[in-house]
């Protein structure tokens, strides 16, 4: 079994996901748009260039995401609602690594805790992102 976080945006996924590609030093294995699908229904203009599914390897792991569509109410996943009640949580092991990754995340964001020691790590943050996505950047307690 393997959990994957799927993040939904407002219409910056491609944006979000070009800047994660970089950040994690991963690889876009999928980005298509809602315009692509086959058999694609009415839809408005808006909606055709937003993305409908991406795909991020990172390692051995994986982020995925979308656009909510553009003017779509209930009947497409509810339209776009800001993440809560959730963060996305990274483990890196090197206290060097999780401040690079924090300050990059953090830039243009909003910090809820900033990155410092811990009675449980030498390096530990909480932040959303400029795109609105909840992150926790945790280094691995030195064995």
């Amino acid at each position: 079994m393997q959990l994957v976080p799927y993040l939904t945006f407002n219409g910056n996924c491609r944006e979000a996901f070009t800047f994660y590609q970089q950040l994690f030093n991963g690889k876009i294995l999928y980005l298509g748009t809602f315009g692509e699908m086959p058999d694609a229904p009415p839809m408005p203009e808006a909606a055709r260039n937003a993305v409908m599914h991406v795909n991020l390897q990172i390692g051995a792991q994986q982020l995925m995401g979308s656009d909510a569509m553009p003017g779509a109410g209930e009947e497409c996943a509810g339209g776009y609602v800001r993440p809560q009640g959730m963060n996305v949580s990274i483990g890196v092991e090197s206290e060097a690594e999780g401040r690079r990754i924090f300050d990059a995340l953090a830039d243009g964001g909003t910090v809820t805790m900033p990155f410092g020691k811990t009675f449980w790590s030498p390096g530990f943050g909480m932040l959303k992102d400029r795109f609105g996505t909840p992150w926790m950047v945790n280094v691995a307690e030195p064995v």
